[in-house]
């Protein structure tokens, strides 16, 4: 069970999904997937390459090569 403050502090209600992680030294992280999580991980693929752009890129070459 996650301890109440914790639970206050990070956003963790009933229902809210979480993420087990390993970390490099071989302890169990929980991480709470709430709105803010999500909002930070959009952030972080925000200036990523475009992959639906990509995608048809790659499609539209491989369709040429089978004609």
């Amino acid at each position: 069970m996650v301890p109440a403050e914790l639970r206050r502090k990070h956003g963790i209600e009933a229902g809210t999904r979480v993420n087990f992680i390993e970390d490099q030294f071989g302890r169990i992280v929980l991480q709470p997937v709430t709105e803010e999580y999500v909002d930070r991980v959009m952030g972080c693929l925000a200036d990523g390459p475009d992959l639906l752009a990509e995608w048809k890129k790659e499609h539209r070459s491989e369709g040429m090569r089978e004609r």
